[in-house]
């Protein structure tokens, strides 16, 4: 099954751009005839034939329509420090939209070591996820942000920061949330958050999260409380 993301779509028909023209006569070698899926992002998967071919342009005419394709019930909002080593970043990205995630943010914290990401590489992870697990809808990449802007920005949602400091009265996500929610989730850097970033999330309404025993690596953390909404949401 061949996938192309086309978040213009707006008519029965559809003309590829450049680059995805090239990989699908290039790479994919697909000619008139050949039958397509695209999804626009918003939940809608589109059956597609292509009528008409070259290098740099393929058109399509749209076969079928499915609106809300496999909607979740529920939204994930993730922010989460930018690791060190942006593949591990990049990393989690995939395997969150693979999973299901509905909404991303980058937030720089006090101890993270990393300070900048570039967005549009990170959105082209996400698009590729997006297409090779057939997801219709494409997760919200949001531009970085710092930890403190972010706890004072309005979340319509339960909130919950993950830490690791011992002793500190913590709970399970599945002590926290309830099945078809709003929830958004802090993880922060290598070293956890700060014992002062912790409070200003405690007094701005986030509950304490414990995700184990043991002391995970932030995109295994991350990816780990996706992973455990979903379930419970399953």
């Amino acid at each position: 099954m061949h996938v192309f993301y086309t978040p213009d779509i707006s008519s029965d028909v559809y003309v590829l751009n450049e680059e995805e023209s090239r990989h699908c006569t290039k790479v994919l070698r697909l000619g008139i005839g050949a039958q397509v899926y695209l999804i626009d992002g918003l939940g809608g998967l589109y059956k597609a034939e292509i009528t008409g071919e070259s290098r740099k342009q393929v058109s399509l005419k749209i076969l079928e329509v499915q609106k809300e394709y496999h909607k979740r019930q529920h939204h994930l909002h993730i922010a989460v420090a930018p690791t060190k080593n942006i593949d591990r970043l990049e990393w989690f990205l995939e395997k969150a939209t693979e999973i299901g995630i509905e909404e991303i943010t980058p937030v720089i914290c006090e101890r993270s070591e990393r300070k900048v990401v570039k967005e549009d590489r990170l959105a082209k992870v996400i698009t590729a996820a997006v297409k090779q697990s057939l997801q219709a809808y494409h997760p919200i990449l949001n531009p970085q942000t710092s930890l403190s802007a972010f706890l004072n920005s309005e979340q319509d949602s339960v909130k919950m920061i993950a830490h690791c400091v011992a002793g500190e009265a913590r709970q399970f996500i599945s002590d926290v949330i309830k099945p078809a929610g709003r929830y958004t989730i802090l993880i922060g850097p290598e070293g956890d958050f700060t014992g002062n970033e912790i409070e200003r999330a405690l007094q701005s309404g986030y509950k304490p999260l414990t995700l184990g025993d043991t002391r995970l690596r932030t995109e295994t953390a991350a990816l780990a409380a996706c992973f455990e909404v979903n379930y419970l949401n399953r």
